[in-house]
């Protein structure tokens, strides 16, 4: 079925893992679960998602708690950020991403700057992205991107590019200077995936 869920954090980086057919991933229900820390302890959250669905639906129905809102509200900011990005020369673009490393790693609090930096971080990502591979992050993948940063998952159905949405956290977590694992299933993709999103880093 060529489903995955993708998760990032600060400290555990990009987890892809598939979900086979023993997970009902082909059966019209899939099980979601998520996992909030609630009182020092971590309690699990599951959602049955029915199929068809998109991206969209996948979002409303997993955060129902205005999540949905916030992750359009970044976009909009990544969005208003397109047009001067665009206009950036290949120095100017690099240059860009060194001053954002800077700024990330020099502050008090790397969290909040990381999210601070959020929307030009993934503005740069995705013009990177326009110029090496010919390929433009779209709106609902940046939503994923910034849902996986939050620590949240996103489960992709294959073709919707989940491999795209990956550089986005990857890279701005990376700006704070720790290092971001990005795990695949096997060699063959770990391999094909370094290649070809590594020219977008």
């Amino acid at each position: 079925c060529g489903l995955y869920t993708i998760a990032v954090s600060l400290d555990q980086g990009v987890v892809a893992v598939p979900h086979g057919r023993d997970a009902g991933s082909c059966h019209g229900l899939r099980t979601h679960s998520t996992q909030q820390k609630i009182g020092g302890h971590h309690r699990t959250r599951s959602k049955i998602l029915t199929q068809p669905f998109s991206m969209l639906k996948i979002f409303s129905s997993l955060f129902p708690d205005g999540t949905v809102k916030r992750l359009k509200d970044a976009v909009s900011g990544i969005n208003a950020l397109e047009e001067g990005i665009q206009a950036l020369s290949p120095e100017e673009l690099c240059a860009a991403s060194e001053a954002l490393k800077s700024e990330i790693q020099n502050a008090e609090n790397q969290k909040d700057a990381l999210q601070h930096a959020l929307p030009k971080a993934f503005a740069l990502v995705r013009e990177a992205g326009r110029r090496t591979l010919g390929q433009r992050h779209f709106d609902v993948q940046l939503m994923g991107g910034a849902a996986l940063h939050k620590g949240n998952i996103a489960e992709m159905r294959t073709g919707e590019g989940k491999t795209l949405v990956a550089t986005l956290p990857s890279y701005l977590n990376a700006l704070a200077g720790r290092g971001v694992h990005v795990v695949t299933v096997n060699d063959y993709l770990a391999e094909r995936d370094s290649e070809w999103m590594g020219r977008i880093h």
